[in-house]
């Protein structure tokens, strides 16, 4: 970069480039530059021996080996294209081919040739907003190059002949990964933006993200937490999780929830939701503005939430029947004290739909028919084309899991989060890095965000199955699931079915949404929202957001489906009330939380929610 200093001539040359904006790749004052680049190297060592000193002392073990995998499903690629010496040849061309078109465009702008522009081929990406990542030559030729080789990574990937499904989608995932991880915008010198604040501030930016870094890395107690929101601004029960209400009842694995009603009447049947165990509930009551719960109450509905525990090891060999009979179950049985109702509408988020599913398919083999109308969030039952999070499963790697597991007892959150993370590196990693540790800013308060921070644990006999059961194995789909001695069936489960996929879901992608709804024994009520996991079930009707889709009962194929759909703006949950209201409309007067029958324990949102991994 220094040598951009002595070429200001061919810089002035460059297309839309003023030789003035050099300037700001100068430095102005060494010594200052050099005392600061010393503090952060400082901080930098303070950041290391946070994550040594865990793994020192034996309280961090890193027993999964992510760059082990990824070695060995990449080199497959490698193999292939380097068995035979075309093959070879054809990738080498592919790339260097693109490598000359980009200095022969950079050469001819240098030489101001007007007419000379970038290739329109470079796909659009946010991260190089920045408008030197074009005006600037060396910055616009950086980012040329990096588009067009993780382009071309991509491709070999994909028309590498001979490998499985499962070693493509692991393969395009981790050169994504690496791809994402080695863009010029993650680094100080070849980050134009970075760059100038670091020359601005004589690299006082570089020394409040280090001492940032070390924050991250002892929160995390030696693994990096990549700090997304300031969680400061946020507290449960204040300004997140705020709707009243009560815990009436409490398991060692879940606390549930009864909402103070704020109608005079309400729906004779109660709603029970059974939200995900692998993130909290309050989701779906991140605030006034935005929640689900809230927006059900404000309906007339009598609202009970299952609130599950952050387990540690104590609770180890915690399994889908324990969740099942002391969290569903458990919830009804306190649902029908506290209200006196035996028949209740029953709700559940992604995993959680899939743990009441199974319910429900176990409660028809014993008559069990409290739950009478039940609705899904993109919610899967069958994991044939399961989301991207399919990725880290095949037998070698939930054997790398379950030692981990068997060790500790739990999954710790974290490595959930993380797993999540990964795949939108480029969304929820990397711009975080780049402005927590090279631009030393703190982030803003985000809501969501904090959600999405606060990880639990899984217990290792519950987090075990389900990964084997359904993402390997995908036994619930195929009727080969066994609880409690029993081999259950979704054809069993005759009651009408709501069932809610997002369009643009990467965990539970609407093709196997779709497929899924065909396996019960009625006609479910399909309804395709717009945006993602979150923000497609997350989507009150005030804020006139998106849009869904209606056509009836999934059947065939979900491209034929959408095609014939009929297309709505804005929130699907009116859309949902009047189905829900379908099933029965009957009205009784409000319901406290507890009844006569239940004396609640403490307020919303309750013990076990406020607990952190």
């Amino acid at each position: 970069m220094v040598g951009m200093g002595h070429s200001e001539q061919a810089g002035s040359d460059f297309k839309g480039f003023d030789p003035k904006a050099l300037e700001a790749y100068l430095v102005k004052d060494p010594q200052a530059l050099a005392v600061n680049m010393a503090k952060a190297a400082e901080n930098l060592g303070k950041a290391a021996t946070q994550w040594l000193g865990p793994r020192e002392r034996g309280e961090v073990v890193d027993e999964l080996d992510p760059v082990t995998e990824m070695v060995k499903t990449l080199s497959k690629v490698t193999e292939y294209w380097m068995s035979e010496p075309q093959r070879t040849l054809e990738a080498q061309t592919l790339l260097m081919s693109s490598y000359m078109g980009i200095w022969m465009n950079t050469l001819q702008r240098l030489s101001g040739d007007g007419d000379a522009s970038e290739p329109d081929t470079l796909p659009k990406d946010k991260r190089f907003a920045d408008e030197d990542w074009r005006r600037n030559p060396f910055f616009a030729m950086l980012r040329q190059v990096y588009l067009v080789t993780a382009t071309w990574a991509e491709k070999l990937v994909e028309k590498a002949e001979g490998l499985d499904e499962h070693t493509r989608h692991k393969a395009l995932f981790y050169i994504r990964q690496l791809t994402s991880a080695l863009s010029p915008a993650n680094f100080a010198l070849t980050n134009p933006e970075v760059f100038r604040q670091t020359v601005a501030t004589n690299g006082a930016n570089l020394v409040e993200g280090m001492r940032i870094l070390a924050e991250d890395v002892a929160a995390g107690r030696g693994e990096l937490r990549v700090r997304q929101t300031d969680g400061r601004k946020f507290q449960l029960g204040v300004n997140v999780a705020v709707t009243p209400g009560k815990v009436v009842a409490r398991s060692p694995l879940c606390e549930v929830i009864q909402y103070s009603p704020s109608t005079e009447t309400v729906l004779k049947r109660p709603l029970l939701i059974v939200p995900p165990w692998i993130n909290k509930f309050y989701i779906l009551d991140l605030g006034p503005q935005k929640s689900f719960i809230k927006w059900c109450v404000d309906e007339g509905h009598t609202v009970f939430v299952i609130s599950w525990v952050n387990p540690d090891e104590q609770l180890a060999k915690m399994s889908w029947e324990d969740y099942i009979r002391d969290g569903i179950d458990f919830a009804l049985s306190t649902v029908e004290t506290a209200t006196g109702e035996r028949d209740v509408n029953a709700i559940g988020y992604c995993v959680g739909g899939t743990l009441l599913a199974a319910t429900l398919a176990l409660h028809a083999k014993s008559d069990d028919s409290r739950i009478r109308s039940v609705t899904f969030f993109t919610t899967q039952v069958d994991f044939t084309y399961a989301g991207e999070l399919k990725v880290f499963v095949d037998e070698e790697q939930i054997e790398a899991l379950e030692r981990q597991m068997n060790s500790t007892g739990y999954l710790a959150g974290s490595k959930m989060a993380g797993a999540f993370n990964m795949l939108r590196a480029s969304e929820l990693i990397w711009p975080y890095v780049v402005s927590n540790y090279l631009k030393g800013q703190e982030p803003t308060a985000f809501d969501l965000l904090y959600w999405n921070s606060d990880s639990t644990r899984m217990t290792a006999a519950n987090h075990a199955f389900y990964l084997r059961s359904c993402y390997l194995e995908n036994r619930l789909s195929q009727g080969q699931m066994t609880l409690f001695g029993k081999s259950i069936s979704l054809k069993d489960v005759t009651i009408p079915v709501y069932s809610l996929a997002a369009k643009e879901d990467h965990i539970a992608p609407a093709r196997s949404v779709f497929l899924g709804c065909q396996l019960f024994g009625s006609d479910a009520t399909f309804v395709l929202s717009g945006s993602g996991h979150i923000a497609g079930v997350v989507n009150p009707p005030d804020k006139n957001k998106y849009q869904y889709w209606t056509n009836g009962a999934p059947k065939g194929k979900l491209e034929d489906w959408v095609a014939g759909a009929t297309e709505t703006p804005g929130s699907w949950w009116p859309h949902w009330l009047a189905w829900i209201k379908g099933q029965d409309e009957t009205r009784v007067p409000a319901r406290q939380p507890g009844g006569e029958a239940l004396q609640p324990l403490c307020d919303a949102p309750g013990l076990y929610v406020t607990i952190r991994s």
